[in-house]
């Protein structure tokens, strides 16, 4: 699957500000990046860094008065597909190292406030099974709503309104999924079905000795989803994060098939 992506920002600064950017598609076993520019408009490029797990680039930016950049790429989809409802769970003690991260609760992510809810509702299933089970739940019973939610906005918080956005679907499960003992991460993307058009958030599961793309919000499908980066929840995997206040004038997102 060859997929475009086209990325438009636009911010004004209070102040002269360095703010962090991640748009970038990863490079990675699933997928190539064939061709890209990030080309920034107004403001100063510092310094690339390694996004979490070596996944993704990350960009420091220095911003004020004013921050414009785009970003163009083509990227091809190399992951085969995997049913993931026939995955086992790999044992705990044959994690490697950076997956035992991804079972801990994290600051969106409590995991540990699921522990009776997850037992009572997802009993007799394991591994990729329950995953996929978790998945399917939350799609059913969670309504999508844009207004439901904000950047402070936990997964306690959108499970006791059963509503949100990607990112919020991405939490529930991320904190079901690690509430059972399986390592579950946070993964900022994009994808072409996604609507409204958007960065998008998805989920990543560690079983049967690798890591599994899942969409609870059913807009992508793992083989349309591009890796932008990785972390424990969105406070980890935010598009940008600015050092100092910044204000949206504009922002769009546009992935195609090609």
């Amino acid at each position: 699957m060859l997929l475009s992506v086209r990325t438009h920002l636009a911010y004004t600064t209070e102040r002269v500000c360095d703010v962090l950017l991640q748009i970038e598609a990863s490079t990675d076993v699933g997928q190539v990046v064939h061709a890209s520019e990030l080309a920034v408009v107004h403001g100063a490029a510092l310094q690339d860094v390694a996004g979490a797990d070596e996944t993704g680039m990350r960009k420091w930016l220095r911003a004020g008065p004013r921050l414009e950049c785009t970003y163009d790429a083509r990227i091809e989809i190399t992951r085969p597909y995997v049913e993931l409802a026939y995955l086992e769970e790999t044992p705990l003690h044959q994690l490697p190292g950076e997956a035992i991260q991804y079972l801990m609760p994290s600051r969106y992510c409590q995991s540990e406030l699921f522990l009776d809810f997850t037992s009572r509702q997802f009993e007799g299933l394991s591994g990729g099974a329950l995953v996929q089970f978790m998945s399917n739940w939350i799609n059913a019973n969670f309504a999508y709503d844009n207004g439901a939610s904000h950047a402070g906005t936990t997964a306690t918080d959108s499970f006791a309104s059963m509503s949100g956005v990607c990112r919020d679907y991405a939490h529930v499960l991320i904190a079901f999924v690690r509430a059972v003992g399986i390592p579950a991460r946070f993964v900022s993307a994009y994808a072409p079905d996604v609507t409204p058009q958007d960065f998008h958030a998805v989920v990543e599961v560690y079983l049967a000795g690798g890591w599994h793309l899942v969409d609870p919000t059913g807009m992508a499908h793992p083989g349309d989803i591009v890796r932008i980066c990785v972390g424990r929840d969105a406070a980890d995997a935010s598009f940008l994060t600015s050092y100092g206040f910044v204000n949206l004038q504009e922002q769009s997102v546009g992935v195609k098939r090609l």
